[in-house]
């Protein structure tokens, strides 16, 4: 599984982690993220200026925290479990996967699918031609240094 990237949770960056885990690079730096926040945030206040700048509408917005840039973030799954708060990648299997997306969303998580033309990537390729079955199940980033401390 050494061929698919995963990108390991680091701080509140929940949004870059599932980008460059979907993407399988990386592709997006927190720096880059903000700056496309703040490209959105800009285009949106023009967009609200054109109904009047004195517009109750148009103030109400100004006082308003950015809608691009939050701190909670969404992790994705495809055929793999790429949540960046686990120690590497978890492979789902097909009779899991509608159970495992169940549960999710039934503990309150947003699922999204994404369609369209992606990047190839080295995963992908290996994953065409070979089946890969996982040895071990990851663990979740401190569980390990948890069960050592309490065992």
């Amino acid at each position: 599984m050494d061929s698919i990237f995963h990108e390991k949770q680091e701080g509140s960056l929940c949004a870059q982690h599932c980008l460059n885990n979907l993407l399988q690079g990386e592709y997006f730096t927190p720096v880059d993220l903000s700056s496309i926040a703040h490209q959105l945030d800009e285009e949106e206040r023009m967009r609200m200026a054109e109904g009047g700048m004195g517009s109750e509408e148009y103030r109400t917005f100004l006082q308003q925290p950015s809608g691009n840039m939050d701190d909670s973030g969404f992790f994705s799954i495809q055929w793999f479990n790429l949540n960046s708060l686990l120690t590497g990648p978890e492979l789902i299997s097909d009779t899991y996967l509608a159970l495992f997306l169940a549960q999710l969303q039934q503990e309150g998580y947003s699922i999204f699918v994404i369609r369209g033309n992606l990047p190839e990537c080295e995963a992908e390729q290996i994953l065409g031609i070979m089946r890969v079955q996982q040895q071990q199940r990851p663990r979740l980033i401190g569980e390990e240094e948890y069960k050592n401390v309490y065992d």
